[in-house]
């Protein structure tokens, strides 16, 4: 990316859900790198940003018979579907040309979700999104990138608290994520735009590997 500016311009990112676990390591990250981050809430006027990073989300379960998935499938659709959509069209308005947006997958999402329909269909529907987002009149601007990514289980204190017999040499860390989101906005080994990367941790090892 631009390195040569590093010195005399702070790089800027919009981090949308910088309260979650993986939000708050996000903001972390970058705050240690001296970039510069932002709440939605204050944008910067006319000025761009090298990255927004869409982290926002959650998980419900249910199946089709569960009393709860109308209210599930919808909280699941405004946790990850409308915080999606809202970051594209921030893009559209506030990344600069050649810059960042990631969106918040599942690899779960790829298949069959029997047990939890609405966080499937939700998670889904990003995935479309990112690849639509890959097209010529997807609005972005010239030279960005949208990428998702799919991972299946993030090593997060509340997913230690609750499967606190899960295996953690399954769960992919926050900071190989946050590490991965600056080395793409870097330009980096960045992925193609409207690349679905997944993410699959097994043996404390993670592999980022792009949905073919």
């Amino acid at each position: 990316m631009r390195n040569s500016m590093a010195a005399t311009e702070a790089c800027k990112v919009i981090v949308y859900g910088g309260k979650g676990a993986l939000g708050s390591a996000c903001v972390q990250y970058f705050r240690a790198k001296n970039w510069v981050t932002a709440d939605v809430g204050e944008l910067l006027g006319e000025g761009k940003v090298d990255a927004i990073l869409c982290v926002a989300g959650g998980w419900a379960g249910g199946s089709a018979k569960a009393k709860t998935l109308y209210k599930n499938a919808d909280l699941m659709w405004k946790q990850s579907v409308w915080t999606s959509t809202i970051c594209s069209h921030l893009a559209t308005k506030h990344l600069r040309e050649g810059g960042l947006l990631t969106l918040a997958g599942a690899k779960a999402a790829l298949g069959p979700t029997a047990g939890y329909i609405g966080y499937g269909m939700a998670k889904a529907a990003v995935h479309q999104l990112c690849q639509s987002l890959s097209g010529a009149d997807s609005g972005l601007p010239p030279g960005s990138a949208a990428i998702a990514i799919l991972p299946v289980t993030l090593d997060t204190p509340m997913n230690r608290k609750f499967m606190p017999d899960g295996d953690v040499t399954s769960w992919t860390p926050l900071e190989y994520i946050t590490e991965l989101f600056y080395k793409w906005t870097t330009g980096d080994d960045r992925p193609p735009s409207g690349t679905l990367m997944q993410l699959v941790t097994a043996g404390g090892k993670t592999e980022a590997t792009p949905v073919l």
